[in-house]
Order: structure tokens, then sequence, then C-alpha cells
């Protein structure tokens, strides 16, 4: 991904509410699988890291990036934003 991509997604991402948390219980299957199905559909996804959750939102998000075969597009304070382009391209990025 390059640097022109990544800023349109993050420009896409600023304005999306986050559709997952990690909370205590940390990364489950359940929350893979869920994450796994969003980016399926959705291609660029937000998920907020609750304080009540101890691990560090850059290591929860390679975890996640490499459990859903995505990419981290940002990780900023506590919110993580994940791409995978999906077979339908319902975002086109810029070259």
């Amino acid at each position: 991904m390059t640097t022109k991509q990544r800023a349109y997604l993050k420009s896409l991402a600023m304005t999306m509410n986050p559709i997952y948390q990690i909370g205590k219980a940390g990364i489950t299957p359940e929350l893979t699988e869920g994450v796994a199905e969003a980016l399926a559909k959705r291609e660029l996804i937000k998920i907020n890291v609750l304080k009540n959750c101890f691990d560090d939102p850059k290591e929860l998000a390679q975890i996640l990036s490499e459990r859903t075969k995505s990419q981290v597009v940002q990780v900023i304070g506590r919110k993580i934003v994940l791409y995978k382009e999906s077979e339908d391209k319902i975002i086109t990025l810029p070259r």
C-alpha cells in the first residue's frame, strides 16, 4: 500500500464510527470472525479499544491484521483502522 493510498483510507476512516470494541477479554475467536466478515463486506473498518483492555492497541492491530489477512491503515490512541480489499472492490484506491 502506497502512502497516497494510506492517506486516502485515513481520510475515509475519519468520518466512520467504530463497529467493534475490544474489551477486557481481548481478541476472541468470535471477534476475529466478526472482523473478518465485516472486512469482507465493507473493506474498511474502525475498531475501538476500550479502557478496560490492558493490551497495547498497536499489538492488537497487528494480531487482528495477521488473523484476518488485512492491512493496518492506522492506530491512533485506542482506535484501529483495518483495510482488506474484497472481490467486489467497494473502495477504489488511488494509484
